[in-house]
């Protein structure tokens, strides 16, 4: 179980005030659990962590082998919750330049269609160059402007590459199982299609093949990440008290908001985490920032953002807390060794070890910001491992919901997100979008 320590918050808050906040807690929850709240149709992923592997998660595996085998390269198109998670879980797990030296048998992966920029698309084209690969392509709809042009240029230089049939063979859809645009050319060119629940939400959608098929590509196991949601579920969702971790964070978070502290910054040691703190920050961003709301939600990478960031938080505007993110040290040790001339003066941390220096830099950056003011949250994740992926990608997803229900908004819609693509549509000369 993920262990959330709140003792860092008791100069801002105090236990009344967690105890009086309670009944809510347990209101939003059973009202996510019973479905009577407000986006009910649209709660599917409480579904998705399952004990035993289903047909969907074989053809997963299966299709993932065959990428393996026949790409140097696997491009996932998608923008938002269709890559995000999957981005986020393959550069946690296996850090951020997971890509160097990988080919055939072990492909690198990259990602497309989350962005408009030509020196991006440049970037990518001089990647693919003289390279096998295969694709993914990740829309409900098939529509959506930033991954329908990057597919649109993909899928041609696949065609050019290997010839229509070649290229079929290498282009994976995964959306709607009946209606859109995407389905519909699915259908028409034979192309291997996985399918997203219409019930679940884009960034509640990890635990599909959106995220399921790129980690299984990068050798992640799946079953693993499904075993850890699944005893996530098994463990979150029925403990109603104070003592679940779920209710700790939910509850401390909407008091710390009440208080005025508007910002929450998600923070880990571990560069591997700064795409894991992107997909929290659309998770909680999409389904929380409505009806003139919501915590502001922002990632942070330590040690290398507190030569930044670290002078704002300790001195700054008093309208923020801290989430810091924990793990267990890895098996292998880089120990710090000496030198004769000792010019650097590091001598005295001759023997010990890197893990050994991070722990005490956490331990000084948590006394320093409490001191300053800044309410802390830490969680501590344990051993990082395929299961404890799994269950922290639905320990975010159930804390999102019960949290959006305390504040009072629906967590599973996001309207203000049309705006800008009407302004958009608009300028463009898109039917249908005339002023």
């Amino acid at each position: 179980m993920i262990k959330v320590d709140i003792s860092n918050v008791w100069g801002q808050l105090s236990l009344p005030d967690l105890l009086a906040i309670e009944g809510e807690i347990a209101a939003a929850h059973e009202t996510l659990a019973k479905g009577t709240g407000e986006g009910n149709d649209f709660l599917g992923w409480l579904k998705l962590p399952v004990e035993k592997e289903t047909p969907e998660m074989l053809r997963i595996r299966a299709a993932a082998e065959h990428i393996r085998q026949n790409s140097d390269v696997f491009v996932v198109v998608g923008i938002g919750g269709s890559y995000l998670g999957p981005r986020a879980a393959i550069e946690l797990m296996q850090g951020c330049n997971h890509n160097i030296g990988k080919g055939k048998g072990n492909p690198q992966i990259f990602f497309a269609g989350n962005g408009l920029s030509t020196r991006g698309w440049n970037e990518l084209m001089r990647l693919l160059e003289g390279k096998d690969f295969s694709l993914a392509v990740i829309s409900k709809s098939g529509t959506t402007t930033e991954p329908a042009i990057a597919f649109r240029g993909l899928k041609w230089m696949l065609e050019r590459k290997y010839g229509t049939d070649g290229a079929k063979k290498r282009i994976y859809a995964i959306t709607d199982p009946c209606k859109g645009a995407l389905r519909q050319m699915a259908t028409e060119e034979g192309w291997e299609t996985f399918v997203i629940p219409p019930d679940a939400g884009g960034r509640y959608s990890v635990l599909t093949a959106v995220g399921l098929l790129p980690m299984a590509v990068a050798g992640i196991d799946i079953r693993k990440v499904m075993a850890g949601a699944y005893e996530a579920k098994q463990t979150y969702d029925n403990l109603r008290s104070l003592e679940n971790p779920v209710w700790l964070y939910t509850g401390i978070r909407n008091l710390l908001y009440r208080s005025g502290k508007c910002i929450e910054i998600l923070e880990s040691f571990e560069p591997g985490f700064k795409m894991m703190g992107g997909w929290w920050q659309q998770l909680f961003g999409e389904s929380e920032g409505k009806d003139g709301k919501g915590i502001f939600p922002v990632t942070a990478e330590f040690t290398a953002d507190l030569h930044s960031l670290g002078q704002m938080i300790q001195q700054g505007e008093r309208n923020i807390f801290e989430t810091m993110i924990r793990f267990d040290a890895p098996q292998q040790k880089m120990v710090i060794g000496s030198d004769a001339k000792n010019l650097d003066g590091l001598n005295y941390l001759s023997g010990k070890t890197l893990d050994f220096v991070d722990e005490k830099a956490f331990l000084g950056t948590l006394a320093a910001h409490v001191d300053g003011g800044v309410p802390v949250i830490t969680m501590d994740m344990g051993e990082l491992n395929d299961e404890k992926l799994g269950e922290m990608f639905y320990f975010f997803e159930l804390c999102c919901g019960v949290s959006a229900y305390i504040l009072g908004v629906n967590p599973f819609n996001q309207p203000g997100v049309e705006f800008y693509k009407r302004n958009m549509f608009q300028l463009l000369g898109k039917p249908g979008y005339e002023v």
